[in-house]
């Protein structure tokens, strides 16, 4: 059964169609299903003997394989591009390998071209198009009967126009055919309600090898320090810590109303998932997985993951745009990625409705500048609602150490740690007696020594008036 939006959707894009304009674009937060609207919209256009095939094309493995799924139910058919199939679903990266004897189905057959996530897409020509959008514009624009675009996110962090997408004059804003927005997911009832808490620190202790001391009341203006980088504090032991320890502490608390209930840290590389994956087996007893592009057999993984009980999913950029596994209500952000696109997209992985009892979202990230931003700018978007902001306040930390043995946090074992020494500093530079630092300006190195009570800046977007 159709959502209302996706009927509402449905009835544009007939009329649109109807018009002889072939190109259409919806705009849809992430989780709201607009691959199900897809499949819908290629029903209508069969079901009207309106095209013969329908091509889909999606950023990953994992997504296009989710969108074959979902077309070959619709539509009651094969739609593996095996003849006799009505269609097949691709990667952007397959257009590549597509020979000019491919691209005549489009000019001998009526073909609707399906795009989820358009925005990877770039180009209005071939003089401003990506790889991608250079394919669109070359292959596909001109020559497919219908297209239909879709994004939950609609603008691109290189600023270059989204292939078959039309913008406004002056203002060159981008002109979306249909708009669900996430105000309207989770007034419906189609998206979770979430909640974005920003962790900040209020005393963070750095010293030089030349034993000068400074303390910084906050991450902001600690990474105004040319020496410290967001980058050594998303893999620093102690910030790791504590953000997992959030995480942990909240999704014990999901499970006990959803036991199938798990959480998405996403990392910063393979290496930094390891070291995650690590933290969470060792020192909190979660059960725990690790998908990274390395792997073969990463869309096995994440499918596994998706109907087992195990707790947490760690990720290199593998569980993102379009991965629909409902059971993730919590996210820890430790992503090297500060682009409002990707935290965007991030977001949308805890959005997703489920059948169970408590519908929960939560995401835990660093209080830098870039991402305050962006979850402010989340908040924002809600002018008609109630929003509660509970600002700066000092929050007890959780201790990872219970006498001399380590444990896992839940919520009854939050205990005040005013201070919290780290064992290991950040690693350094070459030592400077290094011959290749003779005779070279340089500067100092920085270390952390400590951090102070952590805090927290609670976000409860689309609060219920």
């Amino acid at each position: 059964m159709l959502r209302a939006w996706q009927k509402e959707c449905l009835a544009s894009v007939e009329q649109h169609y109807s018009q002889s304009q072939k190109h259409f674009l919806c705009l849809a937060t992430p989780g709201a299903g607009k691959t199900v609207l897809a499949a819908e919209v290629a029903a209508y256009l069969i079901e009207t003997n309106q095209i013969d095939f329908v091509l889909c094309f999606s950023p990953s493995t994992e997504v296009a394989t989710g969108i074959k799924k979902a077309f070959s139910k619709r539509l009651n058919c094969n739609f593996d591009g095996i003849i006799g199939s009505i269609g097949c679903s691709y990667t952007y990266q397959n257009m590549r390998f597509f020979n000019d004897d491919y691209w005549k189905i489009l000019k001998n057959n009526r073909v609707l071209v399906v795009f989820d996530e358009i925005h990877h897409c770039a180009g209005s020509s071939v003089d401003d198009a990506n790889v991608w959008g250079e394919d669109i514009v070359k292959n596909i624009q001109e020559q497919a009967s219908y297209t239909l675009a879709l994004t939950g996110t609609p603008w691109r962090s290189d600023l270059l126009p989204i292939a078959l997408a039309t913008y406004s004059d002056p203002d060159n804003k981008i002109q979306c055919n249909f708009t669900y927005s996430l105000q309207q997911a989770v007034e419906d009832g189609v998206c979770r309600n979430p909640k974005i808490v920003l962790v900040d620190n209020e005393e963070i202790s750095v010293t030089t090898n030349e034993q000068e001391t400074k303390i910084y009341d906050s991450l902001q203006n600690l990474l105004k320090n040319p020496s410290i980088s967001y980058q050594d504090l998303i893999k620093h032991n102690a910030v790791i810590n504590y953000i997992i320890a959030q995480g942990v502490s909240k999704l014990a608390d999901i499970r006990l109303d959803n036991p199938e209930a798990a959480g998405l840290i996403v990392a910063s590389s393979v290496e930094h998932a390891e070291q995650i994956l690590a933290t969470l087996t060792k020192e909190f007893h979660q059960s725990a997985t690790i998908v990274t592009y390395k792997e073969t057999n990463a869309s096995d993984k994440i499918n596994f993951f998706r109907y087992s009980n195990t707790q947490w999913i760690v990720s290199v950029g593998m569980v993102s745009e379009g991965t629909d596994i409902p059971r993730l209500q919590v996210c820890c952000h430790l992503s090297r990625v500060k682009t409002e696109l990707y935290f965007r997209q991030v977001l949308g992985r805890i959005l997703r409705i489920s059948g169970s009892a408590n519908q929960e979202a939560w995401l835990f990230t660093l209080a830098e500048e870039k991402l305050s931003v962006f979850a402010h700018r989340i908040d924002q978007e809600l002018p008609d609602l109630c929003v509660l902001v509970r600002s700066n306040t000092i929050t007890n930390d959780f201790s990872v150490t219970k006498g001399n043995k380590k444990f896992a946090p839940t919520p009854t074992d939050i205990m005040p740690t005013p201070m919290i020494k780290l064992l290991d500093a950040f690693s350094l530079p070459e030592p400077l007696n290094n011959p290749s630092y003779q005779n070279k300006n340089f500067t100092v190195p920085c270390c952390l020594e400590a951090f102070g009570g952590f805090r927290k800046k609670l976000i409860e977007t689309f609060s219920p008036a």
